[in-house]
């Protein structure tokens, strides 16, 4: 018997992404026949306007409605019950415990989508109302912490209650499939591993780019920010999966312990390093798909001189052996001019050209693998257009998975809740993981916080602060939407 139970049931995140998930799961035969979803807030609903809103969460984010038919959605209601729960008082644990009939029998799903300052006085109760035996997991949202004490300072907490493989701190990206393809992309395809090094790859760009703004969560975004959001989480898990070494195996730890590594040789910045190699903005108003929108200050819930970056471009270095001297640029917005997330492996140019000027106007050969909207592999190569004489032009080798495969596509939520009731977890941040993460950003953090000038704004639509542009300039690079072939 499995057993959900969401915190923050009726939050944003659970009915956008983790409630259609498990509707998902449900309506796919993934979930066990005796299965059981809780959700619990501090809101007092009844277990029927619970039911509710759970089938308007399916109704306007399911991806699965083709599959969905009304005796489905009413099973699934029919597993599905409400506990009014305030963290910080003990009765509120009570209900929840008796709901839960017998927890060393059953294996429970514990999904903290909340603030990571609930993360502790929840668990706590947990703990004393004895519900988490040895079958309980805990899932934590990101982010966990403001910053690298903080995060220590949880982790410490928390582990006086739960033993780290109890412990799954989630991160969506990780449950994306093209990520997981990465890992195979590198490690079962033998050519790719002799070019992936500082001999052969000129830059590596990993940038993940959203049109939406803030929306309706200025308050909580405003004592955030791009970097906690993104980067301190999505953004150096993907780059730690592009520089990792081989492991030894596929087993959770052995590609955690690789992982953990990229991020302990991310070079430190100084408060030079910071001036001179990262690029934080915050967007104005101007159109997105042609439709005019508010500067991030004008949103709800941020205040109107505001200093928060809701952009953020990083040159990043490895010092190791197999990457000295490459430069990894990161980077993240909103109120970008598409939705995209896309790693970019840019390759050194040929060392010389028998066929001229003709040669050097063209870019080198690359490596892009799109996570988002579409997922896809795309090797671009050179080869002589058609007609007298020699020109070349780019040539693109592209794998569609979702031409390549018939198979149901799992969206990433659902992935990771799964592996989560399964004990997988490889997809999952490992505490290591999570401080070297926070040791690297740390520094950015309180250089940003004492400059009161490197704010750049720049128009809802675009690409980002011109900055960002010259961060890549001048070292010879560019993004790839900004390159034009002569």
């Amino acid at each position: 018997m499995t057993t959900f139970v969401l915190f923050g049931g009726t939050g944003d995140l659970a009915k956008r992404k983790i409630i259609p998930a498990l509707y998902s799961a449900f309506l796919n035969g993934r979930l066990d026949s005796s299965f059981h979803f809780y959700g619990a807030a501090r809101e007092v609903l009844t277990d029927e306007e619970f039911r509710t809103r759970v089938s308007a969460s399916v109704a306007q984010y399911s991806k699965t409605d083709v599959l969905s038919t009304p005796e489905k959605l009413a099973a699934f209601l029919e597993r599905t019950f409400y506990s009014k729960i305030d963290a910080r008082i003990d009765s509120d644990f009570d209900d929840l415990k008796n709901k839960i009939a017998s927890p060393d029998s059953t294996s429970t799903l514990f999904y903290l989508a909340t603030g990571p300052d609930l993360f502790v006085p929840i668990v706590q109760q947990l703990s004393a109302h004895q519900l988490v035996g040895n079958q309980a997991r805990v899932v934590l949202e990101k982010p966990l912490g403001r910053d690298a004490q903080s995060a220590r300072d949880i982790n410490a907490a928390l582990r006086t209650y739960l033993q780290e493989k109890q412990i799954y701190r989630i991160d969506h990206y990780l449950g994306k499939e093209m990520v997981q393809n990465l890992l195979a992309l590198r490690f079962a395809n033998l050519f790719l591993e002799p070019l992936w090094n500082r001999t052969w790859i000129h830059d590596v760009q990993i940038s993940i780019s959203e049109q939406v703004g803030v929306e309706a969560r200025g308050d909580f975004y405003d004592h955030t920010g791009a970097l906690r959001d993104m980067v301190q989480n999505h953004l150096l898990q993907l780059l730690s999966i592009v520089a990792m070494e081989p492991p030894v195996n596929s087993a959770p730890d052995s590609i955690r312990d690789e992982k953990v590594k990229v991020l302990r040789a991310l070079h430190k910045f100084t408060t030079d390093d910071v001036s001179k190699k990262t690029v934080r903005g915050q967007y104005r108003a101007g159109a997105v798909d042609g439709k005019a929108v508010i500067s991030y200050q004008n949103e709800p819930g941020v205040p109107e001189h505001s200093r928060t970056e809701t952009f953020v471009a990083i040159r990043a270095e490895i010092d190791n052996w197999r990457w000295a001297g490459v430069p990894f640029y990161l980077r993240t917005g909103k109120r970008m001019a598409s939705r995209s997330a896309e790693i970019t492996i840019n390759f050194k140019q040929i060392p010389y050209s028998i066929f001229g000027a003709n040669q050097r106007n063209l870019r080198s050969n690359r490596l892009v693998i799109s996570l988002q909207p579409e997922e896809s592999v795309e090797l671009f190569l050179k080869a002589k257009e058609p007609g007298e004489g020699i020109r070349l032009s780019d040539v693109m080798l592209n794998l569609d998975f979702a031409e390549a495969s018939n198979s149901r596509r799992v969206e990433a939520y659902e992935r990771l809740l799964l592996d989560a009731m399964h004990g997988d977890l490889t997809l999952f941040v490992r505490d290591d993981e999570l401080g070297a993460a926070w040791d690297w950003v740390d520094p950015i953090m309180t250089c940003w916080k004492n400059d009161t000038e490197g704010l750049k704004s720049y128009i809802s639509g675009s690409w980002g602060p011109a900055a960002s542009s010259y961060l890549l300039a001048q070292h010879g690079s560019s993004w790839g939407e900004e390159f034009v072939e002569d």
